[in-house]
């Protein structure tokens, strides 16, 4: 009788608002253990700073604890300009611990109303620019709050996720708090009103980007009054006149670039823009379907116009923006990137460009419109592995996480665009994201991992993967102390070991005791990092040899743990999964024993055989099949109680082979038998 091995791919899962509050963050897996003695106290003040700036924020002062210099040294200013929140909670508390060094910050970017609520505690007066994301529960009070206490901002924006709590009062206070404020970019407001703009408009005098996007209702005879505007983006943006709109805004004395993308815009108001703005030098209309259907319109009458639409050649209309486009190659962004002597205005132009182009072609990809194949394999994949390459890191993460999202066309069956996916490989791609993963930053590391996971669904990326290293990079970044990064590094490797080809590296890697660790290290709470954990072990515990790696790893404690403890039914699938294929290999090693001796292994399972999940009963059942095999286990499974679970599972299965597998369960010993009769079970 063959016993049941199966193997899922991991399934794209949605953004977890929720981050861990644990202390430490590290990536000690990204770098090879040394058994060299080094003489930390002895390097140049210089060079420890160029350490501690490598490092997030909690491990900068952890590291600062170490030694009476090194204190002196992590309290640097130069060390505490920027700051990023997003890995950990921040709360208060934190907030408060970090205040002294705090003094001359003048970045910050976090996510989530707790670490919003947290900023005012930091006391970092001089701040110059807060970003934020998750931002649905930021409420008035707590943005008041914050734009009242730094009174010197000059960039604030929130987003790409709606704005939801956020109303007309508190963009109010953001303009009376801030004076000095050159850029607002906020997402998913209800409604951006005329008091809101005019007050923009007399008390912020600098302001000249602006970007209400996938907002309800804006203005649009209160925005032609910001005369001080040189970047205008309402992209996504409902219930806009655009004939309002086309005869008020080509009056801004100042505008360049105007970003209409997603939005219902038509040929007319594009038409009046283009011809009647004498300083509109950029249209940016990606993804307006009205636009799209006409035939007739024309961009070429537009001379030092340029449109960006999904009609025409992006890279060739950026290459328009320079004097001698001879010198521009296919790829424009890259190519200018490198030049040596560059316009200032121009620069203005293409960094706008690339938030804009990031931001709208992640949008358009997690709405997956019908008909853009040809787009994004001819030029939509390119830009995004173009944008991966910029200098701006918000650029960066958004590119990959388009390309994350792209090639995904179910996620309920984890289905990808196989063409999609290869033409990021045939691009470079591979490389380029494994280099993110590589980075410092742990916003890039995560998602870059999270597009390497949806690529390598596809079995010829999966190999690429491999073969230019990137299930190391993957095991040591699911060493991360960091859970976002450490549950898509895990979401990754779960895809990568589907098949036969590339457990063995996995686990010569350490990628089973780096997915066994994790169960350990977040094992209540985090169930996208436990499903996939446990997903990726189940599918390595289906060979043999990496099944005993599993085993010795901890693997059978941890399993056993999730599905006794956790709640989540993923995860519970998962566990009973990787279960079942650790005790399908009784006549090879002893993962089958080993299971059936775990304390509350068989209660578990048992215990599963009654979700109301039919997959994790499914997955249950079949690891009580395999576990049946041995001699010891089948008196255990009758004790536990598993005779009557199986059958009142066998009596509710409509699958038929799901009701063999528990009737061999049930059939293997006489005392099974003895007590299944009394259900009148018939086969």
């Amino acid at each position: 009788m063959n016993r049941r091995v199966r193997q899922k791919v991991a399934k794209k899962s949605k953004e977890q608002v929720e981050l861990p509050s644990n202390p430490e963050i590290g990536d000690a897996g990204l770098c090879p253990d040394s058994n060299e003695d080094v003489d930390w106290t002895s390097l140049p003040d210089d060079t420890v700073i160029q350490l501690f700036s490598c490092l997030n924020y909690r491990d900068r002062a952890s590291l600062s604890s170490t030694c009476k210099t090194w204190r002196v040294l992590g309290l640097s200013s130069c060390l505490w300009i920027s700051l990023d929140l997003r890995a950990h909670k921040c709360d208060p508390g934190m907030a408060v611990s970090l205040a002294s060094r705090c003094v001359n910050l003048q970045k910050i970017r976090f996510r989530g109303a707790e670490s919003a609520d947290a900023i005012i505690h930091l006391q970092a007066r001089n701040l110059r620019e807060i970003s934020g994301d998750y931002c649905r529960k930021i409420t008035d009070a707590t943005l008041s709050m914050i734009v009242a206490r730094h009174e010197a901002l000059e960039t604030l924006q929130l987003g790409p996720d709606f704005c939801e709590k956020v109303s007309s009062d508190a963009i109010k206070a953001i303009a009376f708090c801030c004076p000095k404020l050159k850029k607002l970019r906020l997402s998913g407001l209800r409604d951006v009103s005329v008091d809101v703009i005019n007050a923009l408009a007399k008390h912020c005098p600098n302001l000249i980007d602006i970007g209400f996007l996938d907002c309800l209702k804006v203005d649009e005879v209160a925005l032609g009054n910001v005369v001080s505007v040189h970047f205008l983006s309402v992209a996504g943006t409902s219930n806009m006149k655009w004939g309002v709109v086309s005869h008020l805004w080509h009056k801004l004395p100042k505008l360049i670039g105007l970003d209409v993308s997603r939005t219902d815009i038509e040929p007319s108001a594009v038409s009046r823009l283009l011809s009647l703005s004498p300083s509109l030098k950029v249209l940016c209309a990606m993804n307006c379907p009205v636009l799209e259907e006409d035939n007739t319109f024309s961009v070429n009458k537009y001379k030092g116009k340029l449109l960006l639409a999904l009609f025409n050649d992006i890279f060739e209309g950026l290459a328009s923006l320079f004097a001698d486009t001879t010198k521009m190659g296919k790829n424009v962004l890259l190519e200018w990137r490198n030049l040596k002597t560059k316009d200032k205005n121009v620069d203005e132009i293409m960094n706008w460009l690339e938030w804009i182009l990031s931001h709208t072609l992640l949008r358009t990809a997690e709405s997956n419109p019908q008909g853009l194949d040809v787009f994004w394999l001819k030029l939509g994949a390119p830009i995004l592995l173009s944008l991966m390459q910029s200098s701006q890191e918000e650029v960066q993460e958004r590119a990959a996480t388009g390309l994350a999202t792209f090639v995904v066309i179910d996620d309920e069956n984890a289905s990808i665009d196989c063409g999609r996916a290869e033409a990021v490989m045939r691009d470079g791609g591979i490389r380029l994201l494994l280099n993110l993963a590589k980075s410092w930053r742990e916003g890039l590391q995560s998602e870059a991992a999270k597009a390497i996971a949806n690529l390598s669904v596809n079995a010829n990326v999966a190999k690429a993967v491999a073969e230019e290293g990137g299930i190391e990079i993957l095991a040591g970044l699911a060493r991360s102390m960091n859970r976002l990064v450490a549950e898509e590094a895990a979401g990754g490797l779960w895809n990568l070991s589907v098949g036969e080809e590339h457990k063995g590296a996995i686990a010569e890697a350490g990628g089973v005791k780096a997915l066994v660790d994790l169960i350990f290290k977040w094992s209540s709470g985090s169930d996208g990092v436990l499903e996939r954990a446990a997903g990726a072990l189940a599918n390595l515990a289906a060979d043999d040899k990496c099944s005993m790696e599993v085993a010795l790893a901890g693997g059978v404690h941890a399993l056993v743990m999730l599905a006794r403890n956790c709640k989540f039914e993923g995860v519970q699938e998962q566990a009973a999964r990787a279960l079942a294929n650790l005790a399908a290999h009784g006549d090879s090693n002893s993962n089958n024993a080993a299971v059936g001796q775990e304390a509350g292994a068989l209660e578990a399972l048992v215990q599963l055989t009654r979700s109301l999940h039919e997959g994790v009963r499914q997955e249950a059942a079949g690891a009580l099949w395999n576990l049946s095999f041995d001699d010891r286990n089948r008196e255990a499974i009758a004790v536990a109680g598993g005779v009557e679970a199986l059958v009142i599972y066998l009596l509710a299965t409509s699958t038929c082979s799901l009701f063999m597998r528990s009737i061999v369960a049930l059939t293997h010993n006489r005392r099974c038998c003895n007590e299944s009769t009394s259900y009148n079970v018939r086969v």
